[in-house]
């Protein structure tokens, strides 16, 4: 694990991450499509993660587990973020140092649209393996 630094497309938001992992994640699902117009390439970032500029942070609450931040001005994805953990995966492009990461997971891979493939090899999650994985115990 290590520290990184980005920020937003218009610099209102800058962040630091404490512990980001190295490993880069594709997740397929209908969401973050729908969210970014493609696969929602990130990082898994942790619960330490430090804004500046919370003042132009908007946070959509997506689903009952999770909910994804955006830039108030110029829209960048900031984070999809667990709920019950805190927990934060990152778009990797928001990142001013990319050289160290790599790709090596790729979520929702059953709800994949067929127009596209990487050619990658990497772990693959399917949904139902990816909710048993993350999504809280109901009542907690």
């Amino acid at each position: 694990m290590s520290e990184g630094r980005g920020r937003c497309l218009c610099r209102a938001v800058k962040f630091t991450v404490k512990n980001m992992e190295s490993s880069v994640e594709a997740c397929h699902c209908g969401m973050c499509r729908r969210w970014g117009g493609g696969p929602f390439m990130c990082v898994e970032c942790g619960t330490d993660v430090v804004f500046e500029g919370k003042e132009n942070i908007a946070v959509y609450n997506s689903s009952d587990w999770a909910e994804r931040g955006f830039c108030k001005l110029c829209g960048s994805h900031l984070f999809y973020r667990l709920k019950h953990a805190n927990d934060h995966q990152m778009p990797v492009g928001l990142f001013d140092n990319q050289e160290n990461f790599h790709f090596d997971l790729q979520v929702f891979t059953d709800r994949k649209p067929a127009f596209y493939s990487f050619s990658n090899e990497t772990k693959e999650m399917t949904e139902a393996e990816v909710i048993a994985k993350f999504a809280p115990e109901p009542n907690t």
